[in-house]
């Protein structure tokens, strides 16, 4: 499984893609995988030592099984906390897929998995013309959806499960994240979203602000099936 990867997507921004993400790479070392990740695109970004810095970034770079080159792992990043593609053309800048595709190529050369994350829902904008779920695409990579459990979530999940499954990208499964502790109904909505996701339930993550050591484990086996599946087609 060599140089596998995957693309964690999620129902909105705020909705725990980069928690989860990072909850996926400490199942994948804890299964003796060498496992990094890569955020091509990240808006929100803070200057150090000269250096653009993005919190979620250094979050999965710590996650990783060594440190990489943040350039690598992070092709693109942006000042503003803003909508990818406003940022982009705010600095003069086109997301270049072949550049993303390169820097996942070097990550895959050194990785058994890569988790790649995206950038706020599926569909959100990257250009003029492009969306997350376009790069998605391009890169060829089953997707893993990042469910924001709160009122008005089913909707935005099987509508972002029926708009991967249209891409023609495999959905690998899903992740419940509860982003409100006070949803009512908190199980019989993740019956119904389980009754009506072609896609296993990878686990669910309870209200948390961040993914501390407490957080629990995830079901890597229907993930890895998919990866494995995916390399050998």
């Amino acid at each position: 499984m060599s140089g596998a990867a995957f693309f964690v997507t999620g129902t909105d921004t705020g909705v725990g893609k980069t928690m989860v993400s990072v909850l996926l790479l400490r199942a994948l070392r804890a299964r003796g995988r060498r496992a990094l990740a890569m955020k091509p695109v990240a808006a929100g970004c803070e200057c150090t030592h000269g250096r653009w810095r993005n919190e979620d970034v250094e979050a999965l770079r710590e996650a990783g099984s060594f440190p990489v080159e943040r350039a690598v792992m992070n092709p693109y990043a942006f000042e503003p906390p803003v909508s990818p593609h406003l940022a982009a053309a705010r600095a003069g800048v086109v997301v270049d897929f072949g550049r993303v595709r390169a820097s996942l190529a070097q990550l895959c050369a050194q990785a058994d998995v890569v988790v790649v994350e995206g950038a706020g829902g599926w569909l959100a904008p990257l250009g003029e013309t492009t969306t997350m779920a376009d790069l998605a695409v391009a890169l060829g990579l089953p997707v893993v959806l990042v469910v924001g459990l709160r009122l008005g979530c089913l909707s935005h999940a099987l509508l972002s499960a029926a708009a991967v499954s249209s891409s023609g990208l495999p959905l690998a499964g899903w992740v419940a994240n509860v982003i409100d502790p006070g949803m009512a109904l908190q199980d019989e909505n993740i019956q119904t979203l389980r009754a009506r996701i072609a896609a296993p339930l990878l686990g669910v993550v309870p209200y948390r602000p961040r993914a501390g050591p407490d957080a629990p484990a995830l079901e890597l086996e229907p993930l890895l099936a998919c990866l494995e599946g995916s390399a050998g087609a």
